[in-house]
């Protein structure tokens, strides 16, 4: 048995591993996420598009050069059988982003609808930019959202559970005796926020945090 393995084993020793070649395309992003360093949101995605020649696949990137505003780069592939390869084109790094469906005015309220997904440039996407879809929907509007536009952080609140003139509940609460009164708000309020409420039986202004439609509970 073993007399007959030996020419095996010994064809195997003598034959070279083959390297792990890859797409240029995925060489080329490793390198261009080298490049972005912390400037690049660790999901955002690279398209790579080449202008010129172009090959199939590569061992290894052995220089690589861009300009990281306008995404030019210049690279020297080279192929599993030794041959360098000059590679040139474009870099676009883009964000997988919420944006409306649709122009929703102020105090409108989110909906599913109203919200889709779209890949926009990253240089687009601002430190205040809202890149979650559940941090944008059922939300209010608080200025003007633009339809497929990026949203920002400031352009959208909580909804409002208390509009300012409302009638409310007002809740007492020390643990020992829970005792309520009608009031009015001086505020508008969402949910866990602050305001200013008046109680009509003894007209005088409190402090209360807005519990839900309609009740608020006094905190001093």
């Amino acid at each position: 048995m073993l007399r007959r393995l030996l020419p095996l084993l010994c064809a195997l020793a003598l034959t070279p591993f083959a390297a792990l070649a890859e797409a240029p395309e995925v060489l080329i992003e490793e390198q261009a996420r080298q490049s972005w360093g912390n400037e690049l949101p660790p999901e955002a995605r690279i398209h790579v598009r080449f202008s010129g020649s172009r090959i199939d696949e590569a061992d290894l990137i052995s220089a690589f050069w861009m300009d990281r505003d306008s995404g030019q780069f210049l690279a020297n592939a080279v192929t599993p059988e030794g041959v360098t390869h000059r590679l040139q084109g474009r870099l676009m790094a883009v964000q997988a982003l919420p944006v409306p469906t649709r122009r929703l005015m102020p105090g409108d309220l989110v909906g599913v609808d109203d919200v889709k997904t779209v890949e926009l440039p990253v240089k687009r996407v601002g430190a205040y930019t809202i890149t979650e879809t559940d941090k944008l929907e059922g939300m209010q509007v608080r200025r003007m959202l633009a339809a497929g536009r990026p949203v920002m952080t400031q352009s959208v609140m909580e909804p409002l559970v208390i509009d300012r003139g409302d009638k409310v509940n007002i809740l007492f609460d020390d643990g020992r005796l829970v005792v309520t009164a009608p009031g009015r708000a001086l505020d508008d309020a969402h949910r866990g926020q602050e305001l200013r409420i008046v109680n009509l039986v003894s007209n005088k202004p409190l402090q209360a945090v807005a519990r839900g439609e309609g009740l608020v509970e006094v905190i001093r």
